[in-house]
Formats: C-alpha cells, structure tokens, sequence
C-alpha cells in the first residue's frame, strides 16, 4: 500500500473497502449516487440504504462502508448519521414506534402514550424489546399536529391515537412476525 498525504486527510492507493455492505447495497448506492450531479448528494438515501442493509442500525463498519462506496472520509458520513434522528446508531427493533412529544401532542396525551407503550412492552425509552421487534422513543415534531397524539413507525403515521389503537398495532405487527402474546 502507497501512502499519499493530502493537506487534509492521509489516503491510501488502493480501493476503499465497503465494509459489511452486500453487493445490492453497493450497487444501490451507487445508482443512487448517478441520480445526483454532485454524487456527495446522495448520501442520506445511502445511510438509509446502508442501515437496511444492516440490520436497522449503523454501526461503525456501516459508516465506513458508505463512505468507502462515496469516496468520502468517515467523519464525513457520521457527520450527517449522527445529526439526523432517522439514522440509528445502536441496534433497534424491527419496527421503531417514534411517539411525538412537542407541544400539540403533549397537551394531547403523548406522555402518557410513550408511558403505556412502554410499560406495554417492557421497556425503558430506546430499548430493544426481548423479542427484536420494537423500540419506542420519543421523537421531534411529527409534523401531524391536527393529529395529535400522534406517532410514527418508519414512514407510516398514526394520528389521534388512544392507548387501544397502540395496543392494536403492537398486537398486528406481533401477529405478523407469529409472535402472539407479550413475551
């Protein structure tokens, strides 16, 4: 291995590693980076792609996976992880059940919302359940105030939602994944 140096960075001549991406996620990636006319713009759909490849969450050799394929450094790929709230840096379930707790949804009920999910499932706030399928958090505006309390699981919001309806969703989504009771 050649070693150049660079006024910023110490970079090698040989080919950046992928890490632990598959080669679909690569080659995602990349046509994700042809769409853009600066490919660095496609670095948020890459994280996302890279945390689906990985299991739900980016780990360090994620990270550095996406910034192999970009050609960019690894400060600059958990720069943008590590600023966005959609990006996990630690294992989470298969489904995340992000609970608003701005203004309209806390003076609608989402304190108590986050609480009976919570103690529905056994957990404490960012935990992953014993079964692998969720983690509860509380998040940031959900932007569904005329909807409040509302909560969202990836991109599918829940708006207005009682404690019967979490426990609706929590019981179907178990149903799904043939878990049937709280475990």
């Amino acid at each position: 291995m050649t070693l150049t140096l660079d006024p910023l960075t110490l970079t090698d001549t040989e080919p950046p590693s992928t890490g632990p991406l598959t080669e679909e996620a690569v080659a995602e990636i990349r046509r994700q980076m042809a769409r853009y006319p600066d490919p660095r713009s496609a670095l948020m759909p890459a994280l996302y792609i890279a945390q689906r490849d990985a299991g739900g969450w980016l780990s360090p050799d994620a990270i550095a996976g996406v910034a192999g394929v970009m050609g960019l450094t690894t400060a600059d790929v958990q720069g943008v992880a590590s600023f966005y709230a959609m990006y996990y840096k630690e294992p989470v379930g298969k489904y995340v059940i992000d609970v608003c707790h701005n203004i309209a949804c806390a003076l609608l009920g989402c304190k108590e919302l986050l609480h009976h999910l919570l103690n529905r499932l056994g957990v404490q706030e960012g935990q992953v359940t014993p079964d692998g399928l969720f983690t509860v958090k509380g998040a940031e505006c959900l932007a569904a105030c005329g909807g409040a309390p509302c909560m969202q699981v990836y991109a599918e919001y829940y708006e207005n939602v009682t404690h019967a309806q979490a426990d609706a969703l929590i019981d179907r989504l178990r149903a799904e994944n043939g878990v049937t009771a709280d475990e």
